[in-house]
């Protein structure tokens, strides 16, 4: 490609490389650490941990965007403290529709609040894989990429490691003693789900893992404050008070919706809690009987009669505040307090505060985000399906491979992993399912080349140049597109012996497909169903808890109470006194103190950012200068050559002789 650099496209069977996502990132970082790395001939052994320091691999979603300079933002973390093993940027989700609009406010006052308290207060709990910049020593450390080898044997495996794998791998990396950082001025791009169904999945993953991760390290507490620095028990608990407002997240809601009922339908607030509690206990009583996809079509006509619900309050909590020239009751105090809120912290960051407008639509979305969905996704903890990309090979394809030794089948994974020009041009002609086993199956019967990377390819030249390609038009074919630049040459590529041995010992060791066992299959679905069980139990039994002290109280009619004097809209005491139960004024006060924590984080997270940016600035603008005359040179470069090679130059001169992957 142009500048020098290399593009490689690889092809992942499933029947010779286990699937999963976890498992292709240990082969890409094996290889990148534990060969590009490790084994570079050319650097001395005093040297080798210099280079690992220096060398850091960037992790990206195929539709993730970005500029370099965010690159540039992450490496200076990196490189300024040797202690930083990852660090992450902001991540904007794209598309289009209410899904869309609702998750740009939700990722907004995650980056805003949560990500900057984890990184003011100890340090960053998850660097996603979308957009994430890692030290390759952090990674090629003592139990990090060796653990993240291990294979999932227990049911509560398959939850932390292969459903939320960039949170387990944070995870092995804050247990050695790294840090994980976030820094907002590092800006990337990645598309969001656009539908209901596809965002109940995703979410359906995340939640479990994200659970199951927090719990690990709070329960490791003691050992990871002592061996991380950027740790502290302190920290800890704060995790453990936000793990706890999560959990009890679904009571909280029906909370809300109770008090909701009451001021629509001038109700008894025990009537109303019944009523709020009624809707959610069924949908998770049939939720263990019928199909996930009958669940989210439920769950989506139950987000819609709660939206509503939640605008009509809004409305008449406002309507009551004018009525009764009041603002100091408890949905009147929440109201405004979180609407200040928002507002400020938008406003602290301008260039982001349009976001504010989706602000409505992620507040009249909070009995489906954190009441459905946390039903959807305990019952179906049991599915550990990636929910997209997970269909079945086909059964002659099954058949054709069962047939091959080990060593046939690592002698093959090297030559279907690594693509060149004879496998590109494969992908540009029309074959039928059926060709396609078949050569596969004549192929694999031949004697393979020993030292090549294309050696899979079913058809000789002539044959493949008689066949009609599959794009009609040229500009169709992503293979046209990159031989019409002329900076691009697509050739054929070898391995060398010791590069080839490394892949099948790896492959051996790490790669290869775990034989079935049925009987095994079985007894880890039964696991992962009693798991299941176990979790939901626990999980919604504190939720009733919490829901059975507040209807006791209230049916007990205690007189215990707290005053409060009444307030006018001009802030004028009135003479009367408000009474507030101790639930709802805990409820105002923990909410309170949460948020002021997350707000004093993110000012003083605000105010590193904007001096790192305006470093990061001053410098890039005199090191653009000192390079534009050269640019100006070269009539061949476009606009984005001249960014790339700006984009080439600037890593050169921030990583300092490191490599970036």
């Amino acid at each position: 490609m142009p500048h020098g650099n290399s593009m490689v496209v690889h092809f992942k069977d499933k029947l010779l490389i286990r699937h999963k996502k976890r498992w292709s990132q240990v082969m890409y970082l094996y290889y990148l650490l534990g060969w590009k790395v490790a084994t570079k001939k050319d650097i001395r052994a005093q040297h080798k941990p210099k280079e690992k320091n220096n060398t850091y691999i960037l992790a990206l979603d195929g539709d993730t965007d970005f500029q370099p300079a965010a690159v540039m933002l992450l490496i200076d973390r990196l490189k300024l403290y040797p202690r930083v093993g990852a660090a992450c940027g902001r991540i904007h989700p794209t598309g289009s529709g209410p899904m869309v609009w609702y998750q740009k406010f939700e990722y907004a006052v995650g980056h805003w609040l949560h990500k900057t308290a984890e990184h003011v207060f100890g340090c960053v709990l998850c660097s996603p894989g979308c957009f994430s910049l890692f030290r390759a020593a952090a990674l090629m450390d003592d139990n990090v990429m060796k653990r993240y080898t291990t294979k999932s044997s227990k049911a509560q495996h398959y939850i932390q490691y292969d459903q939320g794998e960039d949170r387990w791998l944070c995870t092995l990396l804050l247990k050695q003693g790294w840090r994980v950082e976030y820094n907002a001025a590092s800006d990337s791009y990645t598309n969001a789900p656009e539908e209901f169904k596809e965002f109940y999945n995703q979410r359906r993953r995340w939640g479990p893992s994200t659970m199951a991760n927090v719990i690990d390290l709070i329960g490791s507490a003691s050992l990871i404050s002592h061996r991380n620095p950027s740790i502290s028990k302190p920290y800890m608990l704060y995790q453990f008070f936000t793990l706890a407002s999560s959990i009890l997240a679904p009571s909280t809601v029906v909370l809300m919706i109770a008090g909701t009922l009451t001021v629509l339908l001038d109700v008894h607030p025990n009537i109303a809690l019944v009523m709020s509690v009624i809707p959610p206990a069924i949908f998770l009583g049939i939720s263990f009987k019928i199909k996930s996809d009958t669940q989210i079509l439920i769950a989506a006509v139950l987000s819609i009669l709660y939206a509503f619900i939640m605008m009509i309050s809004g409305i008449t909590i406002i309507g009551n505040m004018v009525r009764d020239q009041t603002i100091l009751t408890p949905s009147s105090i929440f109201i405004i307090f979180l609407a200040m809120f928002y507002l400020i912290t938008a406003i602290m960051h301008p260039q982001e505060i349009g976001l504010v407008c989706f602000g409505l639509i992620y507040i009249i979305c909070i009995p489906s985000a954190y009441l459905l969905l946390a039903i959807y996704s305990m019952v179906n903890m049991n599915n550990v399906s990636w929910g997209t990309r997970e269909t079945a090979p086909a059964a002659d394809a099954v058949v054709a491979s069962t047939a091959q030794t080990k060593a046939q089948k690592a002698k093959s994974t090297l030559t279907r992993l690594f693509s060149g020009a004879k496998c590109c041009r494969k992908l540009c002609r029309r074959g039928s399912a059926e060709e396609l086993i078949l050569s596969q199956e004549t192929v694999e019967s031949e004697p393979q080349p020993q030292n090549t990377i294309v050696g899979d390819v079913r058809l000789s030249e002539e044959e493949q140049r008689r066949k009609e390609p599959a794009f009609t038009c040229p500009n169709q074919s992503w293979v046209a597109q990159l031989q019409s630049l002329s900076d691009i040459r697509l050739q054929e590529d070898t391995l060398d012996k010791d590069e080839e041995q490394f892949f099948i010992e790896l492959t051996a060791k790490y790669l290869e497909p775990l034989p079935e066992n049925k009987k095994k299959q079985e007894e880890m679905v039964e696991e992962l169903k009693g798991l299941r069980n176990k979790m939901t139990f626990v999980y919604f039994i504190c939720n009733a808890f919490w829901l059975i002290v507040t209807f006791t109280l209230q049916l007990l009619e205690i007189s215990i109470f707290i005053q409060v004097p009444k307030l006018n809209l001009n802030l004028e005491y009135t003479g009367e006194y408000i009474f507030i139960d101790p639930v709802a004024f805990m409820f105002i006060l923990a909410f309170a103190l949460l948020v002021i924590i997350q707000f004093i984080a993110m000012l003083y997270h605000r105010i590193h950012t904007l001096i790192h940016y305006v470093a990061f600035l001053d410098t890039d603008s005199l090191f653009e200068k000192q390079k534009q005359p050269q640019v100006k040179e070269d009539e061949s470069y476009d606009s984005d050559d001249s960014e790339d090679v700006m984009f080439s130059s600037v890593l050169n001169r921030s990583i300092g002789g490191g490599t970036l992957v």
